[in-house]
């Protein structure tokens, strides 16, 4: 992985770990990413019942390539490291997600992400889940 993305990565896990306003207290330059209380399509943010389990992933696309159709039943967040995602939600719409953009998924919606691009796309990911609970679920 390139030092720029390692950096970023870390970065962005940095200020979801301690907010924005945390880091600035610390001494820390910060740039708030995403402040909200309700995912991509609007849906309240809701955290599972159990012990917590927090799970961070670079996930990649390949040009052309695209995800299987999947649900979250954990709040996800996600921030566009490099390259342009286009994510279909099925009756929901379809959004595109650039460089530098950070998004709280859609929660138990049906969706698939894809990269119509020429250059991969890498995403950070964040999962706020509980041990037992999966932080995707393949739809049929």
């Amino acid at each position: 992985m390139k030092p720029v993305l390692l950096l970023v990565a870390a970065s962005a896990a940095i200020l979801v770990a301690a907010g924005a306003g945390a880091s600035e207290k610390l001494g820390y330059p910060a740039h708030e990413l995403l402040v909200t209380n309700a995912d991509v399509l609007g849906q309240q943010i809701v955290y599972p019942a159990g012990k917590p389990r927090i799970t961070s992933a670079i996930v990649t696309i390949q040009p052309g390539g695209e995800g299987q159709l999947h649900r979250h039943d954990v709040p996800m967040y996600a921030y566009v490291l490099q390259g342009v995602v286009t994510v279909d939600y099925g009756s929901h719409g379809t959004r595109v997600f650039r460089q530098g953009e950070a998004v709280m998924e859609a929660l138990h919606v049906p969706h698939k992400g894809m990269n119509k691009g020429a250059e991969p796309v890498a995403l950070l990911v964040v999962y706020m889940g509980a041990e037992g609970t999966p932080n995707a679920t393949p739809v049929e």
